[in-house]
């Protein structure tokens, strides 16, 4: 069984840990304007779709691409496949809010994600998010399920 975790949720969770408040969730400290990486899409919208295929062997998890190019302002639509045996998550943020988000992870592993940003994936499954990339950055999509993210199941986002 699940349990799951809004946004607002986790970072109450992370701070009663102690830890920092540094996940991009609107609203929280330090995120009044929205996310650091941008918004949810509109799905009405025109999107340039984005396939990216979530895959496991020989010791490794992977994204497959590990790297995409996004212009300032343009809408995506990551369309994923999980091609492996596990689930996988796909989340979308600041390096430093991954990190933090893959510690909480860690202690609470079954933690679901109902966020606009990520989306996790059972075997065999697909799915997609739609996201408008209003700042320019590096930023990362990770998986945070324990031991993915250090399996090497991560990849860059450069916004210009």
């Amino acid at each position: 069984m699940f349990r799951k975790l809004s946004s607002a949720a986790l970072v109450a969770a992370i701070t009663a840990a102690g830890g920092a408040a540094a996940l991009a969730v609107p609203g929280a400290a330090g995120h009044g304007d929205g996310f650091a990486f941008g918004e949810p899409g509109d799905p009405k919208k025109p999107a340039r779709v984005v396939q990216i295929v979530m895959k496991e062997g020989d010791g490794q998890m992977l994204f497959i691409p590990d790297r995409i190019k996004v212009r300032k302002g343009e809408q995506i639509r990551f369309a994923m496949k999980n091609n492996g045996e596990n689930e996988h998550e796909f989340v979308i943020g600041t390096v430093e809010e991954n990190r933090a988000h893959a510690a909480q992870m860690q202690k609470n592993p079954d933690m679901e994600h109902d966020d606009p940003n990520a989306r996790r994936l059972s075997a065999r499954q697909n799915g997609d998010i739609v996201w408008r990339f209003s700042k320019a950055g590096t930023f990362e999509y990770a998986c945070l399920i324990p031991g993915h993210l250090e399996a090497g199941m991560k990849g860059t986002i450069v916004v210009r």
